[in-house]
């Protein structure tokens, strides 16, 4: 098989792995402990859960949308 008949390269590879890790590491952030009907947890509200994981995840599926977009060089 000759390179020319493979959608990605090496590189477009390499960037979905990365864009992968980000949303995953944006699915961590967002995890954690959470509230019972006995206890409550005002952790469930903070700025790492409601901002910062959901803005990583995104930046994550655009890295990921980038990487399949990219046209290989030749």
């Amino acid at each position: 098989m000759d390179k020319k008949d493979f959608a990605f390269d090496k590189m477009n590879y390499i960037l979905l792995a990365v864009g992968m890790a980000i949303v995953v590491l944006g699915f961590i952030l967002m995890s954690g402990g959470g509230s019972t009907d006995t206890s409550y947890d005002p952790d469930i509200f903070s700025a790492r859960r409601i901002k910062v994981a959901p803005v990583v995840c995104l930046l994550g599926f655009v890295s990921m949308i980038y990487a399949v977009m990219r046209k290989p060089k030749k």
